[in-house]
């Protein structure tokens, strides 16, 4: 939940807010939407078993299937054209319904704000781009894995990272579980920071094996606020206005 720090600030960040919340973000709730419709018809979800009548059936299903739509490195960098078009379709295939909803719920939460200020086209290619972008770092990073590549964690790592750049002082309601799941709200650059420095502290210690991709999370972090800051520049940010008695920045 993203919140404001001063209720009469009314200019930019209320029309952007307004108009995310009201519906105004489709290419957000149409990628929440497609991700969630290509999971369902998967062999991931569970829904097929009348298909695949035996475990073992099921399991072979599901390795094609993520050979085919997910990301290897080993073969991404042999220049086939499949293997280069699987980053792009890896961003819309997930492994289990708790990798789904896990980023769905980010991509809803910090998604349509960046949508509304990139604009619908602009947000597209952004999302698409840098998703495209953080798995291929991951792949380049692990060029010899043979383990496939899912997900769309790469993408929404970098609506994050835009997001941090474009909506610094925005307020972001987190769940802290070392403070018994307390819902507390601090401003977005505390929690993103945060985020990031988990995810490149967990990136360091991490191998090609299976698991979390955190490199791709870094990656598409990075790419994400860097694309905001050299295609946005200082005014796209949404800044809390100085209070009177205080001195213009």
């Amino acid at each position: 939940m993203i919140e404001w720090r001063q209720a009469g600030w009314r200019t930019t960040a209320r029309r952007i807010r307004d108009s995310a919340t009201a519906g105004g973000a489709p290419v957000t709730y149409g990628l929440i939407g497609v991700c969630g419709v290509v999971f369902l018809i998967s062999p991931l979800s569970g829904f097929g078993g009348a298909a695949h009548r035996t475990e073992d059936a099921l399991l072979a299903a599901q390795a094609a299937y993520f050979e085919r739509w997910g990301v290897i490195p080993a073969e991404l960098w042999q220049g086939s054209a499949h293997a280069l078009i699987t980053p792009f379709t890896a961003l819309f295939v997930h492994g289990s319904w708790l990798h789904l909803l896990g980023n769905l719920l980010f991509l809803y939460v910090f998604g349509a704000m960046v949508e509304e200020r990139m604009g619908r086209v602009g947000f597209t290619l952004f999302y698409v781009g840098c998703g495209y972008v953080a798995l291929v770092c991951y792949a380049a990073a692990h060029a010899d894995s043979e383990q496939t590549l899912v997900g769309a964690s790469g993408a929404i790592s970098a609506v994050l990272g835009a997001f941090l750049y474009l909506f610094p002082k925005a307020r972001v309601t987190s769940l802290f579980p070392f403070l018994f799941f307390l819902p507390l709200r601090f401003p977005a650059w505390i929690v993103l920071v945060f985020w990031f420095a988990l995810q490149w502290a967990a990136a360091q210690g991490a191998d090609a094996g299976p698991g979390v991709a955190y490199l791709a999370h870094v990656a598409g972090f990075a790419a994400g606020f860097l694309c905001a800051w050299a295609g946005y520049g200082r005014r796209a940010r949404v800044r809390t206005p100085a209070t009177e008695g205080d001195s213009q920045p």
